[in-house]
């Protein structure tokens, strides 16, 4: 099994749309994964029919038992965050779970309790089983929820006999993302010919290659500037990172997104072509 992920410095890149894209012309042989937990959206053009929902657990909430609590006022001057009325009941969203006034408690009134901080799913595609997750609005643990549904779609493609596991990572270089690239075989970073695109995709070129991954990249879009494209190409090798494809831009991707579709089943000719030469390149 070959473990692939696609990623970009930053967002609005055409990324997802290429996953989909490549999840079409993988024949069934794959499974997928969303691992942008705070925004999954992959599940849009590929269709999604939900087999099984789990919580995430991966915060603690403090909670005071009144009957033991001495009303000393302790937890109140101690944490940081004021948390704790003085009624002496816990706000969960201003608790961080530190679990500092549990630790303080004279009288061992305080307890940490897990907090759900998400949902992860498994779902059927008409392209292979999809593993995703939502996490929890000012949640914290994305980096967590990531190698939790990882490792959920590895034991499914081990399982099936899957040839490929497809993770569309999230954008940046943070958490979630380092989750969604450790340890993969191969990575594409799709960018874009702009200022901001060849600047992230620089930190994204210096985070694979921390992680040992060799990454080869994609300009989308490449013909809306193609001074800047230029720039990204001499980047590529100067620093000798392998140029997968440049595509152009085309309403297509649009038209199909709008209509719940990967772009190679509303797309036919040169386009097309150039997409699966991405994909050739990316899983070989």
């Amino acid at each position: 099994m070959k473990k692939m992920t696609v990623i970009s410095g930053k967002g609005g890149t055409g990324k997802t749309s290429l996953v989909g894209a490549f999840a079409s012309l993988a024949g069934g042989d794959l499974i997928l994964v969303d691992g942008d937990v705070d925004a999954a959206n992959l599940s849009l053009i590929t269709g999604s029919d939900l087999l099984e929902t789990h919580e995430f657990y991966a915060s603690k909430v403090a909670k005071i038992d009144r009957e033991k609590c001495s009303a000393c006022g302790l937890c109140i001057d101690l944490c940081r965050f004021e948390a704790i009325s003085k009624e002496y009941l816990v706000d969960p969203i201003n608790c961080e779970g530190c679990s500092f006034c549990a630790h303080a408690c004279p009288d061992g009134a305080v307890s940490m309790l897990d907090k759900t901080s998400g949902q992860w799913y498994v779902s059927n595609t008409t392209y292979g089983k999809l593993v995703h997750a939502r996490l929890g609005i000012a949640e914290e643990n994305s980096g967590k929820l990531v190698t939790t549904i990882r490792n959920r779609a590895q034991e499914l493609a081990e399982v099936s006999g899957k040839k490929y596991l497809l993770i569309d990572g999230p954008p940046g270089i943070g958490c979630p993302v380092i989750a969604s690239l450790a340890g993969v075989d191969a990575a594409l970073i799709v960018t874009e010919p702009s200022v901001s695109g060849i600047h992230d995709l620089e930190r994204v070129v210096a985070l694979c290659r921390y992680f040992e991954v060799s990454p080869v990249v994609c300009i989308n879009r490449y013909d809306l500037a193609e001074t800047q494209t230029s720039r990204i190409e001499d980047y590529c090798l100067k620093e000798r990172v392998p140029l997968a494809g440049k595509l152009p831009f085309n309403r297509s991707f649009v038209e199909a997104m709008v209509r719940g579709k990967p772009v190679t089943e509303w797309i036919d000719g040169s386009l097309l072509k150039e997409i699966n030469v991405v994909w050739e390149i990316l899983s070989k």
